[in-house]
């Protein structure tokens, strides 16, 4: 499966919240995230990901495990994703440390998830802060197969509209690279 998603710079995140908050009932969550590559940097290399998060929620807290593909979209940076939830964070970084995969970047993400229905699809979006980061992001994404990607997209950019994105506030830049260059790394 594919995460057809697109993320933009949000100018005015009080007026994009409203509109979420219309939409749906938004949770707030806070993800740690820790990606992994080889000692040679081979995941990166190759455009792929493997990230452990745990999300802290108001109810629960919980772990998954998601490894991305190379990008299936180069305009959008959409990835195959396949995401497990995992019982014990603790044990699933000891098992990619004995596979010998090493944490290569650990930050902290400040979200507000909203899942809704738009133009046939499920979504998610996700108002976005990374404390280490200037500005507010949002992010929306829908799970496709590969052969519906570029039609999700058209829909993810028109319920960014909707929300009051412009196009030209869409970014492609990972948000690991620009805590890497925050750090100067």
């Amino acid at each position: 499966m594919i995460e057809a998603e697109l993320k933009a710079r949000v100018h005015t995140p009080e007026a994009v919240l409203k509109r979420l908050d219309e939409r749906a009932t938004g949770r707030a969550e806070v993800y740690q995230d820790t990606y992994y590559d080889d000692t040679a940097g081979g995941l990166d290399a190759r455009d792929e990901e493997l990230r452990v998060r745990t999300v802290h929620g108001a109810e629960e807290s919980r772990t998954l495990l998601t490894f991305k593909g190379a990008r299936a979209d180069a305009a959008s940076g959409s990835k195959p994703e396949h995401e497990t939830r995992v019982s014990d964070a603790g044990a699933v970084h000891a098992m990619l440390r004995g596979l010998g995969y090493v944490p290569v970047i650990a930050f902290e993400k400040r979200c507000r998830n909203y899942d809704f229905e738009a133009y046939g699809r499920r979504m998610l979006a996700t108002l976005v802060r990374v404390p280490e980061l200037d500005g507010t992001f949002l992010e929306v994404e829908t799970i496709v197969d590969e052969a519906d990607m570029h039609a999700a997209l058209e829909d993810v950019r028109t319920v960014l509209a909707d929300l009051g994105i412009d196009g030209d506030d869409l970014t492609t830049e990972l948000y690991t690279d620009a805590v890497r260059t925050r750090r100067g790394r």
